[in-house]
């Protein structure tokens, strides 16, 4: 096939005008109240695990990014609706954020919807230029205005958050 050099120069300027024209939505564009919280069936303590393997999102310089993240939430009064959680996750495939910026407002947002007794979030950034990185937010740290009772996460190997 040959492709004229007045072809290939139509079909660059009409791919850069079609990016240019798509509106870039930032970190404010995320919508919590996709998140649903339904009552807690039991007032006994036990820990739920969520596993988000495929989780994807447009990193600061605007091309997708890939994380693993896992959740430790020992619930409340409200549990996690998780057909609700798989659409909140699914808006953040075309919103440019940071890592750190990312894993601050999911972690707000999901206190806030669902107020529970502890959330630990992990997210492990798949590597870009050949750098990944591993965040961490556990609502029981005091910085988060936690305890600091809960140990479990001190030299804890956990096969669960595996990469492999």
């Amino acid at each position: 096939m040959n492709i004229d050099r007045f072809t290939t120069i139509i079909f660059i300027k009409a791919t850069n005008e079609l990016f240019m024209s798509t509106k870039i939505k930032t970190y404010e564009a995320i919508k919590p109240d996709l998140l649903l919280a339904l009552p807690n069936p039991s007032k006994a303590d036990y820990e739920i695990k969520i596993k988000i393997p495929e989780f994807t999102f447009l990193g600061v310089g605007n091309q997708p990014d890939f994380a693993q993240i896992f959740l430790t939430f020992y619930p409340g009064d409200k549990i996690i609706e998780l057909k609700a959680l798989k659409q909140y996750v699914y808006q953040l495939r075309d919103i440019v954020v940071s890592y750190e910026r990312l894993i601050n407002i999911i972690y707000d947002q999901l206190m806030e919807t669902f107020v529970p007794a502890r959330l630990r979030i992990v997210m492990n950034c798949n590597p870009r230029g050949g750098i990944s990185s591993h965040l961490t937010i556990d609502s029981d740290w005091k910085s988060r205005g936690g305890e600091d009772k809960y140990k479990d996460w001190l030299g804890a190997n956990d096969e669960w958050m595996r990469l492999d």
